[in-house]
């Protein structure tokens, strides 16, 4: 078995299947920042008003806070364990197979998710040209048409992840500068020309909605899925240079700069509105802004700013391009570091002579297009993605509480302060945005976490993998009763399907906090012990600052 020369940092220790370390800071920072700022920026400002009126500017404050623990977490065990798919692979360590399954599947799910979003995000705004006003149906879905154009972007993000990590990450950087410039050209312009401070008190007030409709805002207005991504770190940190520098700030940096643009494109997009499109209740279904197809290009043509909307329209085809981009890289690699465990079958871990895993290349393009068929509109894709992405961001809060318990002295090139309080902390707001993207959606979460199980267990079953994981069932009995329980505290939550809720509003919750806090407890306390935690990491992770030479031959 022939292995690379690697020296200065951990690699994945994966014999002759090894991905390239060619991607530097300024690569995985905009990996990540790419990811934050797609459709989110465009639909996200109009969908948060509608449903929480003036008062969306809490739920982006709000939302920030609580993406940002979450952060701060993934950035100390993408530090200390940079393998490729991380977010897929760091409950594993701490608690062995079951557990790494299911986290695998959430992180997966999520990752492949999110291209045909961006997707149908960029034929919504195409719909402003008449040339491409027969792209969607009059309830959301794709026509004919649209639906040949939403399968060629999803072409092109296979063909140009088809070329190497290298090549892909200068692409994504040159992306990334383009999708962070335009927003905050448009926050400047819109502040500087067109503002109303008598918007935030107009229509039927600041907050129509009350306390709820500023929490209904995260998940149904779009606000938590505008912020997610900053995970790709994590997820290219096998192919990261310098990881331990590198992981933490391109994580924490991306959100910082994220939360601040999302939320003054808030504050501008509310005192840019023109009194024409002021309806007299911010929340009502046949308001005149729930017709928007293009939110802030609209904003711009009615101030008399037409060469920014023309640059918004532009914008609308490369800032969800750039994301549905690298989360189509992401897919990929989350599925090989899920073959590397076991979880998935062999072929996940194939790669070109570019050393890209192609299949996972290929299966997203593929389950992409899939997905375009039974969800009507951006917004129902947004809130299954929301759901997923919060059970997947839950795994870190368990594992940094795990891994601070069982290995405290280990090497942490990154640590969280006060991880003691911010990681359970973590698993409750994780909990709770899964709360808050309503039953509705959690039930087809729970549809979706069944399939995965069966891709599982048919994996094994039918040795379509040459690593046998073991399940580690004791150390991980604690999942089926937290995902059945937070199913049944969203079901009869005020988020869930009772008109007279057995849980109202706060005290659904409390409840939420307070189960959370059980399964955190009791998930840190299951952990495996500290020999086969070293067994696993030492299975996949070579030692820091060791050169491998090539084994002889024969």
């Amino acid at each position: 078995m022939a292995t690379t020369t690697t020296t200065g940092a951990r690699t994945e220790n994966i014999g002759g299947k090894e991905l390239k370390r060619d991607v530097g800071l300024i690569g995985l920072a905009w990996a990540s920042m790419g990811s934050i700022i797609g459709s989110g920026w465009l639909l996200a400002s109009n969908n948060a008003l509608l449903v929480a009126g003036p008062a969306a500017i809490y739920a982006w404050v709000i939302g920030a806070v609580a993406i940002t623990i979450l952060a701060l977490l993934h950035a100390e065990l993408g530090a200390m364990y940079p393998v490729s798919g991380g977010t897929a692979r760091f409950p594993h360590f701490a608690f062995g197979g079951a557990a790494g399954a299911s986290y695998g599947w959430f992180s997966w799910l999520q990752a492949v998710t999110v291209a045909p979003v961006e997707v149908i995000a960029t034929i919504s705004y195409m719909t402003h040209f008449s040339w491409a006003d027969g792209f969607l149906k009059s309830n959301g879905t794709l026509s004919a048409s649209g639906f040949a154009v939403a399968t060629g972007l999803m072409a092109v993000f296979t063909v140009v992840n088809m070329l190497s990590v290298r090549w892909l990450a200068r692409t994504n950087s040159t992306l990334t500068w383009w999708k962070i410039a335009v927003p905050v050209l448009t926050i400047i312009v819109l502040v500087s020309t067109t503002w109303h401070s008598g918007n935030f008190s107009g229509a039927n007030g600041f907050a129509p909605a009350g306390t709820k409709g500023v929490f209904s805002a995260l998940a149904s207005g779009g606000v938590i899925f505008a912020l997610l991504g900053f995970e790709q770190a994590d997820q290219l940190a096998g192919e990261s240079r310098r990881p331990k520098r590198d992981i933490p700030i391109g994580i924490i940096g991306s959100i910082a700069i994220g939360s601040i643009i999302y939320l003054l494109l808030q504050i501008a997009f509310i005192g840019s509105l023109p009194h024409s499109l002021i309806p007299s209740d911010w929340t009502a279904s046949d308001s005149k802004l729930a017709g928007l197809t293009g939110p802030f290009a609209t904003v711009a043509t009615l101030g008399g700013l037409g060469w920014l909307a023309s640059l918004l329209y532009v914008d609308a085809v490369i800032s969800p391009g750039g994301t549905g981009l690298i989360y189509t890289t992401a897919t990929s690699r989350v599925s090989y570091g899920l073959s590397r465990n076991g979880y998935f079958p062999r072929f996940f871990q194939a790669l070109t002579p570019n050393r890209v895993p192609w299949v996972g290349v290929v299966t997203s393009f593929i389950v992409g297009v899939i997905l375009f068929l039974p969800f009507p509109s951006w917004q129902k894709l947004v809130e299954l993605i929301i759901s997923v992405s919060v059970l997947m961001y839950g795994g870190a809060p368990l594992a940094v509480g795990a891994l601070r318990r069982q290995l405290p002295d280990a090497p942490r090139p990154y640590r969280v302060p006060a991880a003691s309080v911010l990681a359970p902390l973590g698993f409750i707001v994780a909990n709770l945005m899964v709360m808050w993207s309503t039953w509705d959606t959690v039930w087809k979460l729970g549809v979706a976490i069944v399939i995965g199980y069966g891709v599982l267990v048919a994996t094994v079953a039918f040795g379509w993998s040459d690593v046998k994981p073991r399940w580690h069932v004791r150390t991980s009995a604690w999942i089926p009763v937290y995902l059945v329980g937070i199913g049944v505290i969203t079901l009869f939550s005020s988020f869930g399907a009772y008109s007279d809720p057995p849980l109202p509003f706060g005290w659904d919750a409390l409840v939420a906090a307070a189960f959370s806090l059980a399964i955190y407890y009791w998930a840190i306390r299951s952990v495996l012990p500290n020999d086969e935690i070293q067994e696993m990491i030492d299975t996949l992770v070579v030692p820091e600052d060791t050169e491998l030479q090539p084994a002889p031959a024969g």
